[in-house]
C-alpha cells in the first residue's frame, strides 16, 4: 500500500491539477508545474538540495545546470542527469534533490542539461540534444574539474529512456567511453503495453491515458516509428553497455518497461541491478516529501556509482 503521505499527495493533485489531453494544455501545464516548484510547499514536495556549488552555463541555446562538491580536489568523475516530464515537461531543477545529493555523496560533478521539449519540437530533438549534452561533457569535462574518463549517465522516466538512447549510441560511436547508467522508472517502450500500466492505468503523477499524450505529443508525425532511438527496448542488441542500475516501483504503470529492460541487458551480458519499490509511485525520486523510498533509493544510487 502506498504511505498515507503520497495518497493525500495523488487525492489533491487528482483534483487540483488537470490532466493535459492536447498540445495546448500541455505547454499551460508546464508554467502551472513551475509555479508548485517554487512555491511555498518546495522544500517539502522536492526536497532540500545537498550543499554543494551550482552553476548555469548555456551551450547552443540549451541550459545546463553543475551541481560540484565542494572543495573539489583533482579531478572527479562526472554524471550527466536528464530530467524527466515525458519529453514535454521539467526543468534541470526538477532533478535537484538527486543532482546535488549524487554530487555531494559520491564526489562528482553532476550536469543537469535542458533539452528541448515537445509539442514544440518532437522526436528526434530530444535525442539530438542529449547526445550534443554528452559529446560536450567529454570534451569539456576537464575544464570544469571532471575526469572525462569516468562518465556515467543518469535519468528519470523520458529523462531515463535518453540515458538509455545516448548508451546505445555511445557505445555504435565507439564513444564517448560511459562507464555506468542509472535509469529511474524508464521509459524505453513507446507503444507495446504491459501489464504494469493495466494495473496502474490510474496511478499517482502518471496514467495510461498520460502516457498516451506524452507518447504522441513527443512523437508527432512520427508516432509509430519503431527506432530504437524513441524505444531503446527494440535495439537490435544490447551487448557491450555500461554497467547499468534500473529503479523501478511498483505503482507505477511503466514499471513493466524498467523490468523488461533489466532482462534484455542481462541477456546480452550487461550487469544490471533491479530494484523495485513497493511503497513508491512513478516520479517518487522528484518527490521526497512524499516518498518515504526516495531516501532509500538514492543510497542504492549513490552505492552503485561509488
Amino acid at each position: 500500500m502506498l504511505p498515507l503521505r503520497t495518497r493525500i499527495f495523488a487525492f489533491l493533485q487528482e483534483r487540483l491539477v488537470k490532466t493535459p489531453l492536447n498540445a495546448e494544455e500541455m505547454i499551460s501545464l508546464r508554467a502551472q508545474r513551475e509555479g508548485l516548484r517554487t512555491g511555498p510547499v518546495t522544500a517539502f514536495l522536492f526536497g532540500r538540495p545537498a550543499d554543494v556549488e551550482s552553476k548555469e552555463t548555456y551551450v547552443d541555446g540549451r541550459r545546463f545546470v553543475i551541481y560540484s562538491p565542494r572543495d573539489l580536489s583533482g579531478p572527479a568523475p562526472v554524471v550527466i542527469n536528464f530530467h524527466g516530464g515525458g519529453w514535454c515537461l521539467g526543468t534541470p531543477e526538477q532533478s535537484a534533490w538527486v543532482s546535488s545529493h549524487v554530487a555531494a555523496r559520491t564526489g562528482s560533478i553532476v550536469i543537469a542539461p535542458s533539452y528541448r521539449l515537445a509539442p514544440e519540437n518532437p522526436f528526434p530533438a530530444a535525442v539530438e540534444d542529449a547526445w550534443a549534452a554528452v559529446e560536450w561533457v567529454a570534451k569539456n569535462a576537464a575544464d570544469l574539474g571532471g575526469d572525462p574518463t569516468r562518465l556515467a549517465v543518469m535519468g528519470d522516466s523520458a529523462g531515463g529512456n535518453l540515458a538509455a538512447v545516448v548508451s546505445l549510441m555511445a557505445r555504435d560511436a565507439g564513444g564517448p567511453a560511459i562507464g555506468a547508467q542509472v535509469l529511474i522508472y524508464p521509459a524505453v517502450e513507446m507503444y507495446e503495453k504491459f501489464p504494469s500500466e493495466a494495473a496502474n492505468a490510474n496511478g499517482p503523477v502518471l496514467t495510461s491515458t498520460q502516457m498516451s499524450t506524452f507518447g504522441h505529443l513527443y512523437m508527432g508525425e512520427r508516432y509509430g516509428d519503431e527506432s530504437w532511438q524513441a524505444s531503446p527496448l527494440r535495439a537490435a542488441s544490447h551487448a557491450d553497455l555500461p554497467p547499468a542500475h534500473i529503479i523501478t516501483a511498483l505503482h507505477d504503470p511503466i514499471r513493466d518497461q524498467g523490468t523488461r529492460y533489466a532482462e534484455v541487458l542481462r541477456a546480452a551480458g550487461t550487469s544490471v541491478s533491479l530494484v523495485d519499490y513497493d511503497t513508491a509511485f512513478h516520479g517518487f525520486m522528484s518527490l521526497p516529501g512524499v516518498a518515504p523510498a526516495a531516501t532509500e533509493a538514492l543510497d542504492g544510487i549513490v552505492a552503485f556509482l561509488r
